[in-house]
């Protein structure tokens, strides 16, 4: 049993993070510069990645997946360790550390590592479910991330409205909501058209992957703090294990376990490193958390795959 569980979890999450670094290769030797990662993430933000969203959940029967108790759950416990987390930070001496600090620890990066992990392990009804938790997480990270980052500011405040515009024209927000009708009404989609929109999408995971390592700047590691340090712990141990653990108390196991571990424990995402430095926060925290996180998660998430599956529970 041993030898097979191992196995399986070098199976689910070995060519994801192969392909992180193997980015970080190509950007270090030159094959992927600064504008090449630009424009790729912009593509797969914008085209690949809602196309990805849209075929999964078009393809999967919603009644199976679409949970609201889940979803319930999910948004509960994210709220409750966003507020653990802010009281955690008002001990931080540095107000611009605070906020960094709490959205470091919260906010995953699902659109890509956590539908990568996802697909690997459960195939298209992975992607379906842990599309269906994207699209309301994304809007919950963006908007307690705003809050986290607002805390401590001396001027300014929360843009409500533009921030509420932005979460709807979010891609993957639009995606979602446009796949439901086809999804649930059955609605036929032309044979070129979903051909067309399969080969872009196959294209996402790998080309948002390599992005994610080319991104990487080791160099910020060594102005690692103390404080990055335990964002880093929150964001892969201190906060996915309790989550996981309640999820299955109240009965989930399978899939639905598997995916809630993996959408819980994915690593901090790149774009809180955008935002602390729009809204005036310690960018270079910010920015050691992303690459600790990403590194340290290719162990953290693979033990967690491999003692889920070994105890039977995913």
């Amino acid at each position: 049993m041993l030898p097979e569980t191992l196995a399986f979890t070098l199976e689910v999450t070995a060519p994801v993070f192969l392909l992180v670094f193997l980015g970080l290769f190509f950007a270090r030797i030159g094959w992927i510069n600064d504008e090449f990662n630009r424009v790729a993430s912009r593509l797969v933000f914008n085209v690949t990645l809602p196309l990805l969203v849209f075929l999964s959940l078009v393809k999967t029967d919603l009644d199976k997946v679409f949970v609201p108790e889940l979803l319930g759950y999910v948004a509960l416990v994210t709220l409750l360790a966003f507020i653990w987390l802010v009281w955690r930070a008002k001990r931080l001496e540095d107000p611009a550390d605070r906020g960094v600090f709490v959205q470091g620890a919260f906010r995953g990066n699902l659109g890509i590592v956590g539908l990568a992990l996802a697909g690997n392990q459960y195939g298209e009804a992975g992607v379906a479910l842990a599309s269906i938790l994207l699209a309301l997480l994304i809007v919950q990270y963006n908007l307690l991330s705003v809050v986290a980052l607002s805390l401590w500011r001396h001027a300014g405040g929360i843009n409500w409205p533009r921030m509420g515009l932005d979460v709807l024209r979010n891609p993957l927000i639009i995606a979602v909501f446009l796949a439901i009708p086809f999804s649930l009404l059955d609605w036929p989609l032309p044979e070129a058209g979903m051909r067309t929109a399969e080969y872009l999408a196959s294209m996402t995971l790998p080309l948002a992957l390599l992005c994610i390592g080319a991104a990487l700047d080791l160099r910020a590691l060594r102005k690692t703090s103390r404080t990055a340090l335990s964002s880093t712990v929150y964001k892969l141990v201190l906060l996915p294990v309790p989550m996981v653990l309640g999820a299955w108390l109240l009965g989930y196991e399978g899939l639905t376990l598997g995916v809630l571990f993996l959408v819980f424990s994915s690593p901090t995402a790149a774009a809180s490193y955008v935002m602390a430095r729009a809204m005036g926060g310690n960018a270079v925290l910010a920015a050691n958390i992303v690459a600790l996180t990403t590194l340290l998660s290719t162990l953290s998430i693979s033990l967690g795959v491999f003692i889920l599956r070994f105890i039977g529970l995913s």
